[in-house]
């Protein structure tokens, strides 16, 4: 049987505070709107979104945003779940591809979604890049 630390059940700490560390869980409101970077330290967008697959509770892919100047001109991605890693140090996620990958990759705009049950084959374009 797991013993909870007593600031868990009485809701006040005591001691030095160790907020989520090592890293294992975020919430989706604090990962929405942080950048993605590649390797190259080419900054590739923005997360705007994230998809829950309610059947297993497990992400699936994120929503993120590329390109564009003053909401003109974006393109969106869905990117699995399993392309992305994330940066604490520097709080952001990378993905690991080329800026000019997402460049030509499938995409859509923020006016015209597809179903969201239709992003799935969006995974199976980023298996093969």
């Amino acid at each position: 049987m797991t013993t909870l630390p007593k600031e868990d059940l009485n809701g006040f700490t005591t001691g030095t505070p160790v907020a989520n560390s090592p890293l294992k869980y975020l919430t989706a409101s604090s990962v929405i709107g942080d950048e993605v970077y590649n390797k190259y330290d080419e900054h590739l967008g923005d997360i705007k979104d994230v998809m829950i697959d309610i059947t297993t509770g497990a992400i699936e892919y994120y929503i993120i945003e590329f390109g564009g100047f003053l909401g003109i001109g974006e393109k969106f991605f869905a990117i699995p779940f399993r392309l992305l890693e994330v940066n604490a140090g520097k709080r952001l996620f990378i993905l690991n591809q080329p800026k000019e990958v997402l460049q030509k990759a499938p995409g859509f705009d923020k006016d015209h979604w597809p179903k969201t049950n239709e992003h799935s084959g969006y995974s199976d374009y980023w298996s093969f890049v």
